[in-house]
């Protein structure tokens, strides 16, 4: 890459940053993005895909919980839609995800090795588990981890508590006290980084905590 295409690459990540959260790297689409903090509850408002990475990692057996609302208020991304997450995640040669800013959009997550949950994804009709396995345009999907029930989606203005596990072999995502997915995986990802994610979306994201197992 030449040094003007390098410059350009670098002003517009900068033009399409929101601003620093403390603990955590954005990466977002639209310059329109807002992700805020206020008395512990993250506010996430985008018009496109935004990932938050906290920048501290985790190794197994590992849980991380918290509460999520898609919020339905009258604004232009109240979409209720996509509350997203990645966990134990890494470049696929191992490397930490911060290495390398990536742009927001979510084809560009699909080289990590990684777990993935999406819940009320595609304008809140499917619900869906996967193992990324460090392949671009490679999603694996198995039938037991997609899903379509009304049941699995988001409710608008509603609290959801979610916890997402990584203990040996086990790989699981619980919602509200239920076991939503699980994988018994014969080589699990044992550390890497969590993310938040969401795309054209208003969610708020409080209670977070990550535990030893």
């Amino acid at each position: 890459m030449s040094i003007g295409a390098k410059l350009m690459a670098l002003a517009t990540l900068a033009a399409t940053a929101p601003a620093p959260l403390p603990g955590w790297t954005i990466e977002a689409e639209s310059p329109d993005t807002r992700v805020t903090i206020d008395h512990g509850t993250i506010d996430i408002d985008s018009p496109k895909g935004v990932t938050l990475w906290s920048n501290r990692a985790v190794a197994a057996p590992v849980t991380i919980a918290f509460e999520a609302m898609a919020v339905a208020a009258g604004g232009a991304n109240d979409q209720v839609s996509d509350l997203n997450a990645f966990w134990m995640a890494s470049e696929a040669d191992g490397g930490s995800v911060l290495a390398r800013r990536r742009s927001g959009a979510f084809a560009a997550y699909d080289d990590l090795k990684t777990y993935y949950v999406g819940i009320g994804g595609n304008r809140n009709t499917t619900t869906r588990f996967r193992r990324y396995v460090g392949e671009p345009g490679n999603r694996p999907l198995l039938p037991e981890h997609d899903r379509s029930a009304a049941a699995d989606m988001l409710r608008p203005n509603v609290w959801t508590r979610i916890r997402l596990i990584a203990d040996g072999r086990t790989i699981a995502v619980e919602r509200d006290g239920r076991r939503l997915f699980t994988l018994t995986d014969d080589h699990p990802y044992t550390r890497g980084h969590w993310g938040l994610r969401t795309t054209w979306s208003h969610l708020r994201i409080r209670r977070l905590s990550v535990t030893r197992r």
